[in-house]
């Protein structure tokens, strides 16, 4: 603890002195109060190639506390940007801990340039900052609800959140449009499959998030949401003209880029129709120059998704090779998730392709200018996110953010939708099985049902488990009046599917998408919740026991699928 106290101090002292180095340097530095423009280009002019290629990097580590390997490579080699994964954010004191040693790292290099520092905190669904972090009811969720003040408020205190741990760049909002029902890598992350309302709740979610000073990247351009694909693990090939791209997946980023959101990040997404080749948009100059930053006039921000993932390197290419063809494409900044091997070889071969042709050299120039104006708005000034987030002491302390719970239930309890309706509202006297794989599902079940048991499955059931499971609870349905089944992904409908002959008990609880609902027509008694946090179910429950009649309505098309 001591320890601890002398580093905050001397990190204290350091900071106090900026004023006074800005006096003494001959260097430029970061937080100069000269004219922003001018230091880019003076901080520019004198930066190393060894500096610039720094400037381009966004890493990974592993672990939850600086290993010897990111530090230096913040120390020695000052790359421009951390990506937080949920492997490093399971204590977030350690968390806190860890981006203030960086930060202090960063700032002490010769331009006291600091770290952008990134997670993926969309919201619902995808939450890699866990802790005492907001379990939001997601994207979908606002859609149904269908209120801006809900997005702009949902950005808000995520936003909140993140700062109190020194997290000052977000990979949120996600617009895509969610167009193909088996989008399963998308699905409740969307808000919608209407691209208008995609691109206003998106905004509204950038506007909250701007105010807790947080940068928005919007996600997955140009467009993920028709394909049931995983560019984790392969390259989606989306079979659509420019003109349908155009008309439906680029209407958010339309509505966003006039309104000056900071960044846009690319997606590994192959669009051979419009290309006539396999490239991913990630490493396409059609994509990334000639249509996002020229046709649609974008002048902020343009990074990669994670260039580690098999969709950037489906065609066999080296990753030192995938990240060139990404800047000469136009990409800003390089997101590689792992490993430091893979670090040392991008690094080497960058550095000698800058040294070594001025094209690139140019390119580089032009893309360390991007990262430094997106630092220079965001990372400076009282409303900045603190570098040194440990000061504050415990984060869980802070989190989550004042106002947040409440307003999360509210929000979870405005979003349900019914989408049938024939028993409904249930007694609360009748006898109840809950066949599901959620505890809170349970729990929040039992609260409202005195007379219920349950009958748990994994999320991800066998072939096996769900012949068994089915079996099981048609053997038990006899001594119950109703079965609410919590109906959660494709495997769960699986399970469903073998219930028909019990329709007349059977009361569908849908969480996430509700597009498997499209494939049990049968089903006379459904409703739909976006989350899996404690909020979410219960207002579904609360919509069951007839607490009150929600007007939500479902976001996404039902049409699509059939029995």
């Amino acid at each position: 603890m001591v320890l601890k106290d002398i580093r905050c101090l001397i990190f204290a002292v350091f900071f106090l002195s900026i004023p006074l180095l800005n006096l003494i340097s001959s260097e430029p530095q970061f937080y100069s109060e000269e004219d922003s423009q001018e230091l880019i280009e003076e901080i520019l002019s004198l930066m190393t190639d060894e500096e610039k290629i720094g400037q381009i990097l966004m890493l990974g580590y592993m672990g939850d506390r600086p290993s010897d390997e990111i530090m230096k490579w913040v120390r020695d080699r000052g790359i421009g940007g951390i990506k937080i994964f949920g492997w490093n954010a399971n204590d977030l004191s350690n968390l806190t801990y860890t981006i203030s040693a960086m930060q202090e790292a960063a700032v002490a290099n010769r331009f006291s340039i600091p770290l952008l520092i990134a997670t993926d905190q969309e919201g619902g669904w995808v939450r890699h900052v866990r802790g005492n972090t907001s379990i939001t009811p997601g994207n979908m969720a606002l859609g149904a609800s269908d209120y801006l003040y809900d997005a702009w408020k949902t950005g808000y205190y995520i936003g909140l959140e993140l700062k109190t741990l020194g997290i000052n760049m977000n990979f949120a909002p996600v617009v895509d449009v969610y167009l193909n029902p088996e989008a399963d890598v998308i699905g409740p992350r969307a808000f919608s499959s209407d691209p208008v309302k995609t691109g206003i709740m998106g905004l509204s979610f950038y506007k909250g998030m701007d105010m807790a000073g947080v940068i928005s990247t919007a996600k997955h351009f140009p467009g993920h949401g028709d394909t049931d694909k995983d560019s984790h693990g392969t390259l989606p090939r989306i079979d659509i003209s420019l003109n349908q791209l155009m008309d439906v997946d680029l209407i958010p980023y339309k509505i966003l880029i006039g309104d000056d959101v900071p960044s846009i990040m690319v997606g590994h997404l192959a669009f051979p129709l419009i290309t006539e080749d396999s490239r991913p948009a990630s490493l396409s100059k059609f994509f990334i120059t000639d249509l996002l930053r020229d046709r649609l006039n974008y002048k902020g921000l343009i990074i990669s998704d994670d260039l580690f993932m098999h969709g950037a390197r489906s065609d066999g290419l080296p990753l030192p090779d995938v990240c060139e063809q990404g800047i000469r494409a136009g990409l800003d900044l390089l997101l590689v998730s792992r490993n430091p091997m893979e670090h040392e070889k991008i690094w080497n071969h960058l550095l000698n392709l800058i040294k070594a042709d001025e094209g690139f050299a140019d390119s580089v120039n032009r893309s360390v200018r991007q990262v430094l104006k997106t630092k220079m708005k965001y990372l400076k000034g009282p409303g900045a996110v603190p570098i040194n987030p440990s000061d504050r002491g415990n984060p869980d302390d802070h989190l989550p953010a004042p106002g947040a719970a409440d307003f999360f239930l509210q929000q979870a309890l405005r979003s349900v939708s019914i989408l049938k309706n024939l028993s409904l509202p249930l007694p609360e006297d009748s006898r109840y099985l809950l066949a599901g794989s959620f505890s809170s599902f349970f729990y929040e079940g039992r609260n409202r049902f005195n007379k219920s048991d349950f009958h748990r499955f994994s999320y991800n059931p066998d072939y096996r488990e769900i012949v068994e499971t089915a079996e099981t609870i048609s053997n038990w349905s006899s001594s119950y009046d109703y079965i609410i089944f919590n109906l959660h992904n494709q495997d769960s409908l699986q399970i469903l599917k073998r219930l028909e002959h019990l329709k007349e008990k059977i009361i569908v609880f849908s969480v996430l998408t509700p597009v498997y609902l499209a494939e049990v027509p049968w089903v006379q008694n459904s409703i739909a919740v976006y989350g899996t946090g404690d909020e979410s179910f219960r207002a579904g429950y609360a919509v069951l026991s007839g607490d009150y009649n929600p007007d939500s309505i479902v976001p996404v098309s039902m049409e699509g699928l059939t029995e």
